[in-house]
């Protein structure tokens, strides 16, 4: 990915407006940030979530806490922990998360 249309800028993520979505269970709240071609989010799902599609975009994902469960539509599955993370290129290999006790992830797209 290239980054385009994005001077130098500072933002607090942190405190951002929450947007809640449904999972086929649980819940997922994101705080996000769009800047030019690239989209930052905080992601935090609930204890229980598992993601209602197969997502087929790419992803830089990392774990800030707890673990989650990222499974690939051919059947391969991936347990990140804290400090682990991910990258996928979009169409590559569909995939949906999931967590027993709930996780926060720094998602970049």
């Amino acid at each position: 990915m290239e980054i385009k249309e994005t001077p130098f800028q500072v933002f607090d993520l942190e405190n951002t407006m929450i947007e809640e979505h449904s999972g086929i269970t649980g819940k997922a709240f994101w705080k996000t940030v769009e800047k030019g071609n690239v989209r930052i989010r905080i992601v935090e799902y609930t204890p229980g979530y598992l993601a209602d599609h197969w997502c087929e975009k790419g992803h830089a994902v990392f774990v800030l806490e707890g673990e989650f469960e990222s499974e690939l539509k051919d059947g391969r599955k991936f347990i990140l922990k804290k400090g682990m993370c991910y990258l996928v290129a979009d169409h590559a290999d569909p995939h949906r998360s999931l967590t027993k006790g709930g996780v926060k992830l720094l998602i970049v797209d």
